[in-house]
């Protein structure tokens, strides 16, 4: 709840004036029964009609202002309640899109989607609740009570016995219903991961005609939020019942009390009126609080888990890291543009999952790997699939953090780097990259204001001109597209032309051209050559014929080093190199 009443402060003053006008619509409110009790037992009596009439009037006056001050407040706490609700969205995203690798896989994206929807609305619900709702029920009760009292103290006894029971029931909505909705926000998390993987995999469900299995999945994902939903509103009923039998229970003793007192003259026929009325007012009050702590039960499971996303460090290592244990006597820091000293690295470390489920230690992602670049050359990595090559890449970006060794740029840890400043540094295609809903120039650009040249030197350089200027309409690089018009190498030709635009010091290729002939690839490899000399660049590949011309190679396999150096040396010395460079050299002469 705290970080629900910390938005809240930041419009602490139109949140005030919308609860200082439902406090007056609530007082306009509780008015009119003694008004009414005074017409009956004071004026009517009297027989002037003129005085009936005037208190008439008075009567439907204060019912017009309570209407308005309520409408008033209503439309108040609506817009405060719009208003946090986007702050928390915003600041829910600027943390998302922050979080580091390991951050990321702990929450889970279908996690974070919902606590940005569901959740957020959750919270959403409770602060225009607490606005109105948790103003007008307490006064409703509180101020039912206190007039009732002063109207006729014996007939209000009644309802007093009745409050320790109506208080009992309302903490145990409280107290059951935070885990219980707790429960159902994670089981709405699976529902949103499997709508998800079926709805960007719907062409592999499709091709493997997997539809009835992906329906019987999902039917009991769908079963399961439905049946914790269904627990979680059934205890959560339970107690609006047992509170309006205890306030019907009240009510009979006070109609059977009150008529004896009428009966005996000791009160009036429009008390017990008024009465009737503030106890009617006194249940609303009741019941509203109810429904106030099943709002708040829901918030508060919601709003622990939005708290928990927010909680996240993103800034990194606070720490100032020590450059000079990364010096190499024999090779000056300086001299160098990129560093991996005795790197190694698992996945799920961050959140202490070190062993598989027999209880062994996790093989590692990466197991001391060491490599040097100077500011200019070119690094090939090759190897099986899972033995590590995107993993490199997502170290030197700082998506993670290495458990062992250290990872320099320009002679300073990348741990120690501002983020955006480290991440300015490159220009990346990712092994799945993805084309957004823009046009072709928005996707090259990415919103960086990048001049005209650039983006046109980029996409000659990636290849990628002679597709674009034979689009229909032909509007080139203005041309609205969705990633489903484009085919593999045309995207990964955008990829390209993206990653090169804004001239980054590092450039990196994980995969970036799988999907492009032959042809097109030596093309662009030629262009990247000769236009990004000073770029570093890293090819993450499965063809040799893309990285046999770099300075340098790396072969991975399991996560270790088996073989680094140029082409000619690791056909002599790497056996799995050379046979990799055998079995594909020769299906390309065959």
């Amino acid at each position: 709840m705290k970080l629900i009443f910390k938005y809240m402060k930041k419009i602490g003053l139109y949140i005030v004036l919308a609860i200082f006008i439902k406090l007056l619509g609530t007082v306009s409110e509780l008015v009119l029964p003694s008004i009414l009790e005074h017409i009956i037992d004071e004026i009517v009596p009297t027989g002037n009609l003129v005085n009936v009439c005037i208190w008439g009037l008075c009567m439907f006056g204060t019912a017009i202002v309570c209407r308005q001050l309520n409408v008033i407040a209503n439309r108040r706490a609506i817009d405060n309640a719009h208003k946090i609700s986007y702050e928390i969205r915003q600041d829910l995203f600027d943390k998302t899109i922050n979080l580091n690798g390991s951050q990321f896989d702990d929450l889970g994206l279908p996690s974070l989607i919902s606590r940005m929807t569901s959740d957020s609305y959750n919270v959403q619900s409770f602060v225009q609740q607490i606005q109105t709702l948790c103003v007008r029920a307490p006064m409703m009760l509180i101020g039912g009570v206190a007039v009732a009292a002063f109207m006729d103290f014996q007939l209000t006894l009644i309802l007093i016995i009745m409050l320790p029971i109506l208080i009992a029931i309302i903490y145990f909505i409280y107290a059951k219903g935070i885990p219980l909705y707790t429960t159902v926000q994670k089981k709405l998390d699976t529902i949103v991961r499997i709508m998800r993987e079926n709805i960007t995999g719907i062409r592999v469900v499709k091709a493997l005609s997997k539809e009835d299995a992906e329906k019987t999945r999902y039917a009991k994902a769908n079963e399961d939020l439905t049946n914790s939903d269904i627990t979680a509103a059934v205890v959560m009923a339970v107690p609006g019942p047992l509170m309006q039998m205890c306030l019907n229970i009240g009510l009979s003793l006070v109609v059977l009390y009150g008529a004896y007192r009428v009966n005996s003259g000791a009160i009036k026929p429009g008390v017990i009126l008024a009465f009737l009325t503030y106890f009617n007012m006194i249940t609303m009050g009741v019941m509203g609080l109810s429904r106030i702590f099943v709002t708040m039960s829901k918030a508060s499971a919601s709003a622990a888990r939005i708290a928990l996303v927010m909680d996240q460090d993103t800034n990194g290592t606070a720490e100032a890291v020590n450059n000079e244990a990364c010096i190499n006597d024999s090779n000056p820091i300086g001299s160098y543009h990129i560093i991996f000293e005795h790197v190694s690295f698992n996945y799920g470390t961050g959140s202490g999952d070190k062993e598989d489920f027999n209880g062994a230690e996790r093989e590692k992602a990466l197991n001391d790997i060491s490599f040097t670049l100077k500011k200019g050359e070119s690094l090939g990595i090759i190897g099986p699939t899972g033995s590590g090559k995107t993993t490199i890449i997502n170290l030197l970006m700082r998506f993670y953090a290495p458990d062992e060794g250290s990872i320099t740029i320009d002679g300073q840890n990348v741990l120690s780097y501002d983020k955006d400043t480290l991440r300015r540094k490159f220009g990346t295609v990712f092994q799945n990259d993805m084309i957004f809903m823009d046009t072709l120039h928005g996707n090259i650009d990415f919103g960086r204001s990048l001049d005209e040249e650039s983006i046109a030197s980029a996409v000659r350089d990636a290849m990628a001109g002679e597709f674009i200027d034979s689009l229909p309409d032909r509007l080139a690089y203005r041309t609205s597209i969705k990633g489903a018009n484009l085919s593999g190498g045309q995207k990964q030709r955008i990829f390209v032309a993206r990653a090169m635009a804004a001239t980054p010091e590092i450039l990196i290729l994980d995969d970036s051209s799988s999907a492009l002939d032959y042809k097109t690839d030596a093309s662009m490899r030629n262009a990247i050559r000769k236009n990004h000399r000073d770029s570093t660049l890293i090819m993450v590949a499965q063809r040799v014929s893309s990285i046999m011309n770099l300075d340098h190679i790396l072969v991975l396999d399991n996560g270790r080093c088996i073989g680094y150096g140029r082409h000619e040396k690791l056909l002599a010395e790497c056996e799995t190199y050379r046979k990799i460079y055998e079995v594909q050299m020769g299906a390309m002469e065959g």
